[in-house]
């Protein structure tokens, strides 16, 4: 008799839950908000808009993805060349590179048009590049704007619109064929 009693109490609490309620599945209404009441298509011509910007969104955050990649591999180029002129009086970094079978010699034209023999040296990539202030602030607000980008359309999804999830999709597909090559770049 008692436990009759728990589960009417506890079948109780669970019929009177929160009062909002999120849809769970996918609908096909042409007005549903996008990210705000203030964003919601009242005929069929403003639901097209809006699929085309979230379109165009998901391109761009493709576009996104393709030119971090870019950017990173310009950083790490950046972090393993180096150039050193070679200067009289201070023979010890010359002979350093002298000896590096992985320098190239080249030539160098300073400020004063005097030529000057330089060697461009790869560094081997050991551990973490050191923190530079003009790589890794640039990488932070390019990283933050590429999740707030995610973000936006991770939110047009679970709004369960048909329209808005295929466009979605349809922008990353069309993101893809016009940046994918740049994203697929790899380090050999």
């Amino acid at each position: 008799m008692t436990m009759d009693m728990d589960m009417s109490s506890s079948g109780s609490m669970s019929s009177s839950g929160s009062s909002t309620s999120m849809m769970s599945v996918f609908q096909i209404s042409s007005s549903t908000p996008l990210y705000s009441t203030a964003w919601t298509p009242s005929n069929t011509g403003s639901y097209a808009g809006t699929c085309i910007f979230l379109i165009v969104l998901a391109a761009l955050f493709r576009g996104l993805i393709a030119g971090k990649q870019i950017l990173e591999h310009r950083w790490l180029d950046m972090e393993l060349d180096r150039r050193y002129v070679s200067v009289r009086g201070k023979p010890t970094e010359s002979e350093r590179i002298n000896t590096d079978s992985d320098a190239k010699t080249a030539t160098l034209v300073s400020e004063r048009g005097v030529e000057e023999h330089v060697r461009v040296v790869r560094r081997k990539r050991r551990g973490g590049a050191a923190w530079r202030f003009s790589v890794d602030l640039p990488r932070a607000g390019y990283v933050t704007a590429m999740a707030g980008v995610g973000y936006l359309l991770m939110l047009a999804v679970m709004t369960f619109n048909v329209g808005y999830f295929l466009s979605v999709l349809g922008g990353h597909f069309l993101g893809e064929l016009i940046f994918g090559r740049y994203a697929q770049m790899e380090e050999h």
